[in-house]
This record gives structure tokens, C-alpha cells and sequence, in this order.
């Protein structure tokens, strides 16, 4: 039968084709179709024949295609024909679908729709053939029968579209029709109605699957609904991530056939996603602008949606193109800042924790962005590298913080621009780790900042590098060739970063010869640089070789210098079998350095400063070292045994021209040799013992030498008057002259050499009587100097003179010699001690030298002296002088001591001082030491485990002995009261309380205890009130809001100043003591102003955040609704907040200050009351739902208890100004010329306080013409509430208008007989009068 239609067919008249398939049934027709297509012989022109002889015009003929049609899709979709033949099929239906009338059309679509519920589609090959019926029928004219109605082709479309989309879908069709709907013209509706479907479809899929999928749906978002797409994908993939991270949080919670997919496995999912979507915005820029556009107002109603890991990998990936790269790191640099200050903001009120207890951190989501990343998401790398030195550089630290690289962690604190900073280098760190391909390119590019930055502080990027090669030292042989090239450059370079870039490649040079002898070169032309700090940076890197380049048999020095990785080790090893080598090498270093001590002082100092170092931790140099240092100050000494003074210091200074200089700094070279002697003594000589004896005698020799020299030194230092170095009282100690200056330098270097001199004898001397006279006697000549040095100083006023000379104690001395004099309880000690506990001037001396140390550790991060720049002993020596310290402030009160007083603070005052800077260095540097700090401080428990400190009850336990001392202080007789001492007990215990766990029981009490202290104590000294208040609002705040607190302070302030209305009394309602008549204005006003101010900023964020959530005011029967509970918060700190401004603007406040921060203050408020009601008009325009009772409670308020009383004070502002213009009018007339400056003064100073009026009404304004807005709105008549007030129109007073009248009447009757006098004093107040007005109008 086949044959026959096939030859009917190539027949030129269709009749007899016709016939012969009218003949044939339905079965026979399907069956003829089907073997023919098995057979793969001549199908499509059999169907081509079948068509020709079933022309459309016909009834039958349409019927006829049909029944092909709906046999040939189940066909193609059984699997049985060959791919090639199911096309060939299909595009010929597809074809001649167009011919089929539109009711045929919607026959087959309705077939179609059955096939795809009912799940039997194979290939999706005729879905191809659906498209294109779709769309004949989209076209299509006729009214077609649908249900019980008809509807034309284009509505018959929409329903079909509708009626699939709403059906259930086979999994393994869905991308098969998606690819369809990229074929079919849709309206936006339809789309949507598409887009939805097929995104609720990804959760029933494989994770296989997803990624042809999405990028179906991109190609089709081509057509709109963008936005819907790259929203569903985001939030599908976090939505995993999620999941993902719950898993592994309680992995044993985890049904068998709950659990989702591997982890690796997501990971490769969605970093392909991300390259097609990559992709796809290549060719369609708007598809990227959608997507940053989508996530920055996302990200204006929930971060944590917008930015999760999965979208920032997007963008950044994305970023890479060009054209987008800049709004996408600008929107991610104001995220991440916004975050952090958002987190700032959250930390600091306890009343916005509790409104947001879920807090989103940005820099987490990077961090992990850069941990997924580790799965093959190249295509992030780039991006996030790029992110990185963007933030480094957008946020750098804007003044260098101390010498060592370290201390950038300390420098960069909690500030929100620091916190990005240090973002980007953690960013840059983890990339480097977990990506090998790019560190080069990390690594030249931190290079480069360091050289291109040179002006600007670099401490971050040298940190950031010291962290990169101590995580892969041999990353940096590969990058050999840029680290010489920046060798190259070291001499041009400050010594900071010098030091810093040296210290942080030092592993480098262990493990590359190449790299090391390029340095030693630069090194070697610097030194004979003109450039004074070429030099230093010669000498620095000098000594970084020495310290690094172990010689054999030098003892392990525990304290090295940097962690060592395992690359290291192996370079340390292979170094040994070199060390002979390394001695020559050393050996050489030390003659270059020998040169450098005949160069200036500055490049002296650093050699004398860094010996120590290089000693301990290469103790084989010890001869060559103390050589050296004995033939420098062999330069220096004077031999003789009765000569006075034993050293030369005229060889100390050089005169160029006019100019004197100090060339060599005899105090530090002395303090060198101080230490490594001691050094020495104790190390060497113990290990020495089983060694030659004729080596022993050879090194004995300097050793006898400089304890002879300095015992020499020592006994004829004391014997020494002033004047023996021509300084005594008449010396000339200006800096302004030659002699001067020399005066100077002799006084610091004399005071220097007699420190040094201390820390030996008390070292050598074991705790004997003649010793410690000695140290006594050396410190009498100190002090002698010192006294002069102050006294002129304070004739001179000069500032330099001021600034006391740093001291040569060490650190570690410091502890010793506190504890020895305040904590030594040893019998045998008692006596020698007597003799310096005996001097107060000497024990004064002591406790402030460690107050300075205190200081220069807080400020630079490290101290003068030995082990100055290693954080673990700095720490121990800071525990025990905080010991001794408080041991001697909580046991000696100030009291007790100012009774035998002479001059100067007392010391237990500067113990608290002293106490003041360590509990807030402890604080800044040591962040993470501060449980064992407190444990080091709490002698009563004896040595507790590490792990159970518990830092709310130490801290607790020291605040309470402070607590005492500022009750005594607080209830001691007037003459007995110390304000400087209540000052320092105040600040001390705002810092204690900073380590107090908000929600213990011991911040309760100790806010209770605050409140008590300032209820009861009428203190009138205006610091330490300002302070307690300060603490007060500080803790209160971490508790609760501080609305309820400000209200009763205002109160009392207005009680205590009274009413604007002289006339009203205001009833005594006393609730804090601190609120007297000395300190209620201006102290406690502005501090509860600026305590206000505080509170609108936490309100007025508030507001944009419920701005950007939108309003859910609809169904107020929810109250767990977020937005109701942000609402309800708002409106109840507004109105205690107006409970507030109530008190103050009808108090009778002094004009200056309080006056002009109370009309700004109230000018924010009325902003702030403008958002709120903008936001209501917005809600009620988006939901058109009713207004909450409280808004109108809350504008009634207002009305009430605020415009008024605004408006009075308007007035009574206005009149203390025309009082105090009208006295200086009456001042003018008596005195002219003499009183001209003085009244341009009063007149500025008025016209200054007033500018805030007009702002203030203005504000008023715009809050009543919302409130309109609003009423128009909500159809509830707010501006019942509120009374319009004749303050702001042009006020004619009637009794003052004829009291000025009859005055005129008078004078000009006095007047009369001068009229030439009359008519000038007339013009004058013409002139005047108006001049006044328009002032106050301003």
C-alpha cells in the first residue's frame, strides 16, 4: 500500500491519491506510517504523499493529518527510529502544521499538553513540533472552543501555557521544554508563568542536571523576566549551601534518604552555573546589569540573601569583564563597609541586638567565596585577587604605626574602614594558600605596592607579605628575580619598611645563595651611601644577616625569629654543613659594620641597639662584638683612676658651622655593653667551663676589662660634681643657641650613662648595702640633672623642653627593680633595700620610668632595650609591674601618702596612672592574652588551669578594689577629695568594664552600683562628673535603651536651672545628686544631648531599615511580624525621646552652647519624626491599609507635649539675645569708639546662636506638611493634634510698643534745643533698627 501512494504520489493530479487514502482507516494509516519509518525507506515522501492527498480545504483531509500527526508523535517519541529519522519526520510536520486550520491546531496542542502530563516524552525531538503549532495557533484568527466558551488563538495560547505550567512536569523532560519555550513568542505574563515553573522544577532534578538547565533559562531570559531568573538561581544555590553547611554542623541528624548531594560535587555544580552565566552576560550586557542591580536592592532589605557565597562567586566572576568591573567592586566595597559599621553599630546598643538578633557579616561570605574556590572555580580567582588589593588600598592605614610589621595588627582596630582593610588581606593570604597558579602574581604585586607606596604607610602589605612567605617560603625562589629587583630599590626606601621587607623574605635568604649575595651587594653600596637613611637600612639588614646565620656551635636561641615552616628546617639543616662558611660570612659582615662607627649618631645607635640581639642569637660572635665595643669606648674612656669626669665628652659632639651635633651616642654604646655583658655572663661563661683554658683567659680578658671600666665609671661618676661636665644651674640650656644645644646633649647623654649605671650596679650587686648606695648615688646626679633640665624647661616653655628623655632602663629591669622595692619581703634583702626604699624621690622615679615604658609600648608597639621587640616578654614584664602597681595602689592609699608630700604626684597616683595605660594597652595589643593577664593579677588563686579563666569574674574581682577606692575618694572630706585621682578611677573602671560580659550577673551589678554613685554623690567637680556620666551612658547603653534614664536626667536639670517661665515653680523631683547647680548646665546638658543624639542615629537607622524591608502593616494580628516589632521600637524610643525634649525646652537654659545644641538636636528630631510619617505614606500608598494607633499617639504627643513648648523657647532664646544686644546698646552710647569691637563681637556671637531658629522652624514645617500628606492618606485627621502658633509671624507687642513710644515722646522733648544732635541720633536708629531685624530673621 505504501508503494502504491508513493507512485500515486509523483502523479500530477491528486484525485487518485485522494481515493486510495480514503480507502484506508485510521490503524491501517498509522500502521503503514510506522513500518514504513522502521524500514527507514522513503518515509518523509510518504508523508509528503499522505499531506498532498489530504488537502486543508477538506473536511476529511484535515481529519487525515491529524490522525498522522498523532500517530507520528508518539512514534518519534518511543525510541525506536533512528535520530536522523526522527528529525527528518518533524521537520516535515513542522512544515505543513502551518496549513492546518486553527481548531486542527488546538486538537494537537491539546494532544501535546497530554503527552507532557502524562510523562511519556523520550528525546523531546517533537517538541520542536509543539513550538511551532504553538505559534501557528498564536497567529491564528478563528474563535477556537475552549471549555464551554471559545476564545480566539491567541487566549487559547495563554490558557495552554498556563494549564502545562501548572501540571506536573517529568524531571527528565524539563530541559527538553525549556529549550522549547525559547521558540514559542510569549507575552511577560507568560514568560513569568514559564520562568517560575521551571525554577520550581530545579529541586526535583539531579544536581547533574542543573547546569544545561540554567543555561536554557538564561538563553530564554533573553525574551524578559531576567530579574525572576537570576533571583531564582541565587536563591536555589544558597538555599544548597545552606543545607549543606546544617549537614555538617549535626551530621548524626541526618536521614539516609534526606541526604543531599557530596560536597565536592555542588561545588563543581555551581561553579559551572557560574561560567554559564558568565557567559551568557558576555553576549547580553543587560542580563549583568540585571544582576547587580537585583543584588543592590536586595541587599537594601536582607544582606544575607543578596550576598551569600554563591552570588559573590557570580559577581566577582563576572567582574573580570571590564566594562562591569567597577560597579561590582564599588558595591561590594560599600557592603562590606556597611556591614562592618552596621556590626558596629549592633554591638554597641543592646536595644538594636534585641531587634536584630541575627547579624550578617559580609567578610565571612568572601572568606568562604575563596574556600569554595579551592574546587576548580578558576574563573574567581582573579576576581578575588582583584578585590583584595582594592580594599588594602582603598582602606590603608593613614599614619604608620611603630617600626615592625606586627604592629599593624595592632594599629588596625575595630574601625570599620581598618576592618575591610584587613579583609582584603585575608583574602589575598587564603587565595595565595589555596591557589598555586596565581601566587607569583600575588606575590609581584605586593612587591610593587611596597616599592610604588614608599611614602605612604606599607606596614599592611609588609604584613601581608611576611604572612605569604612564612605560609610557602619556596613560592618566593620561583619569584627570585622581582625580590632582587626590589633589593635593588632598598636604599631609596624609609628604614620602617626597610626593616619590615627584610624581616619578612629573611626565610628566603636561608634557603637561596643568589638571592643572599645580591643583598649583601646592595647592602654593602649603601653603607657608603650620601643618604643618611640608605645607611641605616644597611646597617638594618647588616644585622637581620647576622641574627639569621647561625655559626656552628652558637647556642639555639629559643626566641626566633619567625615561625620556621618544614622548607626551612631543611635550609637550616643544609646551613650547618656550610657554617664555616657562614662565620666567614659573618666575620665580613662585622668589618663592613666596624665602618659604620665612625659614621653619624643616628647609624651608630641602630648598631648599638641591634648587638644585643645578634648576640643571643649568635653567640660564636660574642668575642668579635665585645672587641668591637671595647676599642669604641676605649675612645671615650679616661683611664686614670682620680680623673673627673671618666669619660670625654667634648669627643661626643661635633660643631658644623654654627650647628652642633651629637656624634656619638656615649649613653647608648654603654647601655649596649651593659647588656651584652651581662648577656654574656650568664650564657657563655656557663658553657665555656668544660672548654681550653687558653681560650677561656683570652675571652676573660674584655670581660675584666669592662667590669673594671665600669666599675671605674661608677665610682667616679658619683664622686662627680656638675659642674665637672660644665652643667650647674647658671648653664644656658636654650636650643636656641650653640652653647645651648651642647648643654643638652651633655645633660641627656650625662642623665643616660647614670640609668645605665643603675641597671648594673642593681644587677651586679646582689642585693648589697655599698652596692645600692652606689645606685643611690648614681641617681642623685640623675635627678640633680633632671630637676635643672624641668626647671628651665618650664621658664622656657618651649615644647621640646617638655618632653622628658626617654630612659635607659630595660623593660625587664623595670619589673625587677618595682618588685624589689615594693613586693621583697626576704630578710636578707631588708637592709641594702632600706636604703633606696628611703629616697621617695627615687621610688617616684622608679614607678615613672615604668608609666613611660607603659606609654611607648601602647604608641609604637615595643620598647628600648633588649627583648624591646619580642610581644611574649613585654607581656610577662607588663603582668608583673601591673602586680606591684596595684599591690601598691589598693595597699597605700593616696591619703595616707599626701600627708608627707613635698612636691610632684604622689606615688600611689601614679600607680593608678600607671595602672590607667596598661589595662588599656592590654586591651589594644594583647587582645587575645587578656584571661591570663587577669590570672597573672589574681594572686589568690594559685595557679589555675588556662582553659577555665574566667574573664568576666577576674575582671569583676579587680573592679571591685577600684570600686572602693573611688567610694572612699567619693565620701572624703572636701580638703581630702583628689578630683585628678577620682578622674583616673573613673576612666579606670570604664576600661575594666569593657571586659565584663554584657549579659552576667556582674555588669548587672556593676550598672547598679553606677546608677547608685551618681544618684548619691552631688559631685561638683565638672570632670569627674562628665566622666561618671560618660561610664554611666556606656554601660547602660550595652543593658538597655537610655531613653527612660535621659528623661529623669532632664528632669532633674530642669529642676535645677527652672523654667523658661519665671513665674512657674518646678517641683523638686530630685533623682540624680550629680545634677546640681555647678554641673546641670553645661555639662550634664550636653552630655544627655549628646547621649539623645546617639539614640535618634540608632532610630534613624531604624527607619531605613524599615524603609527598605517595606511595610507589612496589613495584618496586625501577627505580632511576630519583623517589621511590626522594628515599628513598635521606633515609636517607643520617639516618644520617650519627646518625654525628654519636653523637660528640656521649657528649662531655663544659660545662652552659649546648651542652647545651640539643643535647637540642632531638636531640628534632627523633627527630621527624623518627617521619615517616619514618609514611611507611613509609602506603606499606605503600597498596601493602602490603616495607620497603627500608636503613629497616632505618637503625633499627639508631639502636639502636645513638643511644638508648643518649641515655640515658647524660640522666644525665650530670642529674648535673652535682644537682652544682651540691648545692654550693649546702652554700653555703646557711653562709650563709642572703645566699645565698637566688643559690640561686633556680642552681635556675631548672636547672630550665630540664633542661625539654628530658622532651621528648627522649618523642620516643624515640613514634619506638619507630611503630616497633611499623610491625614490625605489614611483618612485620619492627624492635624487635630497639632496647634498652629503665631511664633513665626511678624509679633506686634502693644504695652512694649507704647512704653517706646512715650520714651521717644521724652527724648525728643530733651532734645529740642540741638536739633542738629537729634536728627544724627534719628538717622543712627533708622539705621539700626531694621539692620537688627533682618539679623534675627537670618
Amino acid at each position: 500500500m505504501a508503494q502504491r501512494i508513493l507512485s500515486l504520489a509523483a502523479e500530477e493530479g491528486p484525485e487518485r491519491l485522494q481515493e486510495a487514502l480514503q480507502s484506508l482507516g485510521e490503524a491501517e494509516l498509522g500502521e503503514m506510517v510506522t513500518r514504513q519509518a522502521l524500514k527507514g525507506k522513503e518515509t518523509a515522501a510518504l508523508l509528503r504523499g499522505i499531506f498532498k492527498g489530504s488537502p486543508c480545504s477538506q473536511q476529511s483531509g484535515v481529519l487525515r493529518r491529524l490522525q498522522v500527526y498523532k500517530h507520528c508523535v508518539p512514534l518519534v517519541e518511543s525510541g525506536d527510529l533512528h535520530l536522523g529519522k526522527v528529525s527528518e519526520i518533524i521537520g516535515l510536520l513542522m512544515l505543513e502544521a502551518r496549513q492546518l486550520p486553527g481548531h486542527a491546531l488546538a486538537e494537537l496542542a491539546n494532544l501535546f499538553v497530554d503527552v507532557i502530563k502524562g510523562g511519556s516524552l523520550s528525546n523531546g525531538k517533537s517538541l520542536e513540533l509543539f513550538s511551532t503549532v504553538l505559534t501557528a495557533l498564536a497567529s491564528s484568527k478563528e474563535s477556537l472552543a475552549y471549555g464551554k466558551g471559545e476564545l480566539n488563538g491567541e487566549e487559547f495560547k495563554k490558557q495552554l501555557i498556563n494549564t502545562l505550567c501548572s501540571s506536573k512536569w517529568d524531571p527528565q523532560c524539563v530541559i527538553h521544554l525549556a529549550n522549547m519555550f525559547r521558540d514559542i513568542p510569549l507575552s511577560g505574563e507568560e514568560l513569568q508563568f514559564v520562568v517560575e515553573k521551571v525554577l520550581r522544577m530545579f529541586s526535583k532534578l539531579d544536581l547533574q542536571e542543573i547546569p544545561p538547565l540554567v543555561y536554557q533559562l538564561l538563553l530564554l531570559s533573553a525574551k524578559g523576566s531576567k530579574k525572576s531568573v537570576l533571583e531564582g538561581i541565587i536563591s536555589f544555590f544558597n538555599q544548597l549551601d545552606k543545607r549543606q553547611k546544617e549537614e555538617q554542623r549535626v551530621p548524626q541528624s541526618m536521614d539516609l534518604e534526606v541526604a543531599t548531594m557530596p560536597l565536592d560535587q555542588l561545588r563543581h555544580v555551581e561553579g559551572t552555573v557560574i561560567l554559564h552565566i558568565v557567559s551568557v552576560i558576555n553576549l547580553d550586557q543587560d542580563l549583568g546589569e540585571e544582576l547587580i542591580k537585583h543584588l543592590k536592592t536586595e541587599q537594601q532589605k536582607d544582606p544575607g540573601r543578596a550576598l551569600c557565597p554563591f552570588s559573590v562567586a557570580l559577581l566577582l566572576s563576572v567582574a573580570v569583564k571590564h566594562r562591569l568591573q567597577e560597579q561590582i567592586f564599588d558595591f561590594l566595597k560599600t557592603s562590606i563597609t556597611r556591614s562592618c559599621k552596621d556590626l558596629q553599630f549592633l554591638q554597641a546598643s543592646k536595644f538594636l541586638q534585641d531587634l536584630f538578633p541575627q547579624q550578617y557579616d559580609v567578610s565571612a561570605v568572601i572568606l568562604e567565596v575563596v574556600k569554595n574556590s579551592a574546587f576548580g572555580w578558576d574563573h574567581v580567582t582573579q576576581g578575588l585577587v582583584d578585590l583584595g588589593f582594592s580594599l588594602m588600598e582603598s582602606y590603608d592605614p593613614k599614619k604608620p604605626f611603630g617600626g615592625k610589621p606586627a604592629d599593624t595588627s595592632y594599629g588596625l582596630s575595630k574601625m570599620p574602614a581598618q576592618q575591610a582593610c584587613k579583609l582584603g588581606a585575608s583574602i589575598l593570604l587564603e587565595t595565595f594558600k589555596v591557589h598555586e597558579p596565581i601566587r607569583s602574581d600575588i606575590l609581584e604585586q605586593v612587591l610593587n605596592r611596597v616599592l610604588t607606596k614608599a611614602a605612604s604607610p606599607v606596614s599592611h602589605f609588609i604584613e601581608l607579605l611576611s604572612n605569604i612567605v612564612m605560609s610557602a617560603p619556596l613560592v618566593l625562589q620561583t619569584s627570585s628575580s622581582k625580590v632582587t629587583e626590589t633589593f635593588d630599590n632598598l636604599s631609596f626606601l624609609p628604614i620602617d619598611t626597610v626593616q619590615g621587607l627584610l624581616r619578612a623574605v629573611q626565610p628566603l635568604l636561608k634557603v637561596s645563595m643568589s638571592v643572599r649575595d645580591s643583598l649583601i651587594l646592595v647592602l654593602q653600596k649603601a653603607i657608603f651611601s650620601r643618604q643618611l637613611d640608605a645607611r641605616k637600612a644597611a646597617v638594618a639588614g647588616f644585622l637581620l644577616l647576622l641574627r639569621n646565620f647561625k655559626v656552628l656551635g652558637s647556642l639555639s636561641s629559643s626566641q626566633c625569629s619567625q615561625a620556621i615552616g618544614a622548607t626551612q628546617v631543611q635550609a637550616d639543616v643544609h646551613a650547618c654543613y656550610n657554617s664555616a662558611a657562614n662565620e666567614a660570612f659573618c666575620l665580613e659582615i662585622l668589618g663592613s659594620l666596624r665602618r659604620c662607627l665612625s659614621q653619624q649618631a643616628d647609624v651608630r645607635l641602630m648598631l648599638y641597639e641591634g648587638f644585643y640581639d645578634v648576640l643571643r642569637r649568635n653567640s660564636q660572635l660574642a668575642s668579635s662584638i665585645m672587641e668591637t665595643l671595647l676599642s669604641q669606648i676605649k675612645q671615650y674612656y679616661l683611664p686614670q683612676p682620680d680623673l673627673l669626669p671618666p669619660l670625654k665628652l667634648e669627643g661626643c659632639i661635633m660643631a658644623q658651622g654654627d650647628q652642633i651635633f651629637l656624634q656619638e651616642p656615649l649613653a647608648h654604646l654603654l647601655c649596649c655593653i651593659q647588656h651584652c655583658l651581662a648577656w654574656y655572663k650568664s650564657t657563655v661563661n656557663l658553657c665555656q667551663r668544660s672548654e681550653d683554658d687558653d681560650e677561656e683567659e683570652e675571652d676573660v680578658g674584655f670581660e675584666q676589662n669592662f667590669e673594671e671600666m665600669l666599675e671605674s665609671v661608677t665610682r667616679r661618676m658619683i664622686k662627680s660634681e656638675l659642674e665637672d661636665f660644665e652643667l650647674d644651674k647658671s648653664a644656658d640650656f636654650s636650643l636656641s643657641s650653640g652653647v645651648g644645644v651642647k648643654n643638652n646633649i651633655y645633660a641627656i647623654q650625662v642623665m643616660g650613662i647614670c640609668e645605665v649605671l643603675i641597671e648594673y650596679n642593681f644587677n651586679t650587686g646582689n642585693f648589697s648595702k655599698n652596692k645600692f648606695e652606689d645606685v643611690l648615688g648614681l641617681f642623685t646626679c640623675y635627678n640633680k640633672l633632671s630637676e635643672i633640665l624641668k626647671e628651665k624647661a618650664g621658664k622656657n616653655k618651649s615644647t621640646l623642653g617638655n618632653k622628658t628623655a626617654r630612659s635607659f632602663l630595660s623593660m625587664s629591669f623595670v619589673s625587677t627593680l618595682l618588685t624589689a622595692l615594693f613586693r621583697d619581703n626576704a630578710q636578707s634583702h631588708e637592709e641594702s633595700l632600706a636604703v633606696l626604699r628611703s629616697s621617695t624621690e627615687f621610688l617616684r622615679y622608679a614607678v615613672g620610668v615604668a608609666l613611660q615604658k607603659v606609654q611607648q609600648l601602647e604608641e609604637t608597639g615595643q620598647t628600648d632595650g633588649p627583648d624591646g621587640q619580642n610581644p611574649e616578654k613585654m607581656f610577662q614584664n607588663l603582668c608583673k609591674i601591673t602586680q606591684v602597681l596595684l599591690w601598691r595602689y589598693t595597699s597605700i592609699p593616696t591619703v595616707v601618702e599626701e600627708s608627707g608630700k613635698k612636691k610632684g604626684k604622689s606615688i600611689s597616683l601614679l600607680c593608678l596612672e600607671g595602672l590607667l595605660r596598661i589595662f588599656s594597652t592590654v586591651q589594644h595589643l594583647y587582645t587575645a592574652r587578656i584571661p591570663q593577664f587577669l590570672q597573672a593579677l589574681d594572686t589568690t588563686d594559685g595557679d589555675a588551669e588556662e582553659t577555665d579563666i574566667n574573664v568576666t569574674e577576674k575582671a569583676a574581682f579587680q573592679i571591685r578594689q577600684f570600686q572602693r577606692s573611688l567610694v572612699n575618694q567619693l565620701s572624703s572630706a572636701e580638703d581630702d577629695f583628689n578630683a585628678k585621682e577620682t578622674q583616673s578611677l573613673i576612666t579606670v573602671l570604664s576600661t575594666l568594664s569593657k571586659l565584663l560580659d554584657p549579659a552576667s550577673q556582674q555588669f548587672l551589678q556593676f550598672l547598679t552600683w553606677t546608677v547608685k554613685v551618681c544618684k548619691e554623690n552631688a559631685l561638683e567637680d565638672i570632670a569627674c562628673c562628665k566622666g561618671l556620666l560618660s561610664l554611666l551612658f556606656s554601660v547602660h547603653v550595652l543593658y538597655k535603651s537610655p531613653v527612660s534614664l535621659l528623661r529623669e536626667l532632664a528632669q532633674d536639670i530642669h529642676a535645677c536651672l527652672g523654667d523658661i517661665d519665671q513665674d512657674i515653680e518646678v517641683e523638686s523631683r530630685c533623682h540624680f545628686a550629680i545634677v546640681n547647680a555647678k554641673t546641670a548646665a553645661p555639662t550634664v546638658c550636653l552630655l544627655v544631648l549628646g547621649q539623645v543624639d546617639k539614640v535618634l542615629e540608632e532610630v534613624d537607622w531604624l527607619i531605613k531599615k524599615l524603609t527598605s524591608l517595606g511595610s507589612d502593616t496589613s495584618d496586625p494580628s501577627q505580632p511576630s511580624n519583623p517589621t511590626q516589632t522594628l515599628e513598635k521600637g521606633v515609636i517607643l524610643q520617639l516618644g520617650t525621646l519627646l518625654t525628654v525634649y519636653h523637660e528640656l525646652v521649657q528649662t531655663a537654659l544659660p545662652a552659649g552652647s546648651c542652647v545651640d545644641t539643643l535647637l540642632r538636636s531638636l531640628s534632627k528630631t523633627y527630621a527624623i519624626l518627617t521619615s517616619l510619617i514618609k514611611h507611613y505614606i509609602q506603606a499606605c500608598r503600597s498596601t493602602s491599609s490603616m495607620i497603627p494607633g500608636r503613629v497616632e499617639k505618637l503625633v499627639k504627643l508631639s502636639g502636645s507635649h513638643l511644638t508648643p513648648q518649641c515655640y515658647s523657647f524660640i522666644t525665650y532664646v530670642q529674648n535673652i539675645h535682644s537682652e544682651s544686644l540691648s545692654f550693649v546698646e546702652e554700653k555703646k552710647k557711653k562709650k563709642k569708639e572703645d566699645e565698637a569691637a566688643a559690640v561686633s563681637t556680642v552681635m556675631a556671637k548672636v547672630l550665630r546662636e540664633t542661625k539654628p531658629i530658622p532651621n528648627l522652624i522649618f523642620a516643624i514645617e515640613q514634619y506638619e506638611k507630611f503630616l497633611i500628606h499623610l491625614s490625605k492618606k489614611s483618612k485620619v485627621n492627624l492635624m487635630q493634634y497639632m496647634k498652629l502658633s503665631t511664633s513665626r509671624d511678624f509679633r506686634i507687642n502693644a504695652s512694649v510698643l507704647d512704653c517706646a513710644l512715650q520714651e521717644r515722646n521724652t527724648e525728643d522733648a530733651e532734645n529740642e534745643p540741638d536739633n542738629d544732635q537729634s536728627s544724627t541720633a534719628e538717622q543712627t536708629d533708622e539705621n539700626q533698627e531694621p539692620k537688627k531685624k533682618r539679623q534675627r530673621k537670618k
